[in-house]
């Protein structure tokens, strides 16, 4: 296994690591994207052992670190770091053999919540909050890497509701830089909620023991989406927040399956 790290912005926060494996067994790239509730106290190396794991198993997997709440982060930074991570796989493919035509992301509690919004960025500009999209600065999305599937391990995908349960001590209005009543068209940008349905299919993996993340947040978004025929399941499997993260762990393993079928 190879490790290859790359800044995609000046930020000590805004780089990426590569994970190759030697012999790989698929063409496309898995983009791992840490939780933590958007907070700067946790990073990257919540990844790693997955990024590690998904190199062993035969496929690259790029580690993103983005700015977090409290170290430059937040609104709107944390989402274009998230953008501009994704996309610095284009300038990186050449170089280490890579195939873009299947780019899957593999997000962890916030990280889902990150990875099922990037999955729509085509469409941010359709959903009515037009401030929001002026303020978050973005190259010309018609270079964009596109995602072609998403594995949310616990995702946030229901902002408004995690607002409403306080969860994590305000984490949601944290992030967001103050409420919903505040800044509604801003909550309503970043809600996957909000872009239902993706035109790419959505795992929504959950542990039936959570007790971080409520199941609720995976099922309410799935529901969403498949009431307006969007391509998602939500899968509950045993263990809580952390064993979704845990290699040794089933509960990681059917994430990493599902991974697997998405890259084909």
């Amino acid at each position: 296994m190879k490790r290859h790290k790359y800044q995609y912005g000046e930020d000590p926060s805004q780089w990426g690591e590569l994970f190759l494996p030697d012999a790989p067994g698929t063409r496309g790239v898995v983009v791992v994207i840490h939780g933590g509730y958007w907070r700067s106290q946790y990073g990257a190396e919540l990844g790693e052992p997955l990024a590690r794991d998904l190199a062993m198993h035969g496929m690259a997997a790029w580690n993103l670190e983005y700015r977090r709440a409290g170290n430059g982060g937040g609104w709107p930074h944390t989402f274009e770091d998230v953008l501009a991570g994704i996309d610095k796989l284009r300038d990186v493919a050449g170089t280490h053999g890579l195939s873009l035509h299947k780019v899957v992301a593999l997000g962890h509690s916030a990280g889902g919540h990150l990875a099922v919004w990037a999955a729509g960025r085509e469409r941010l500009g359709q959903l009515g909050a037009p401030d929001a999209d002026r303020q978050l600065q973005r190259k010309n999305d018609d270079g964009a890497v596109h995602l072609t599937g998403v594995v949310s391990q616990a995702g946030l995908l229901n902002l408004a509701d995690a607002e409403k349960l306080n969860l994590s001590n305000g984490a949601v209005s944290n992030l967001l830089g103050g409420s919903s009543a505040k800044y509604p068209k801003r909550h309503k940008y970043v809600d996957p909620m909000s872009a239902v349905p993706l035109r790419v299919p959505v795992y929504a993996v959950h542990g039936s023991e959570d007790d971080t993340v409520p199941a609720s947040q995976s099922d309410a978004y799935a529901r969403a989406a498949k009431a307006v025929g969007g391509p998602v399941q939500l899968l509950m499997v045993p263990g809580d927040h952390f064993c979704l993260i845990d290699p040794k762990a089933p509960a990681y393993r059917k994430c990493r399956d599902l991974v697997q079928e998405l890259l084909g």
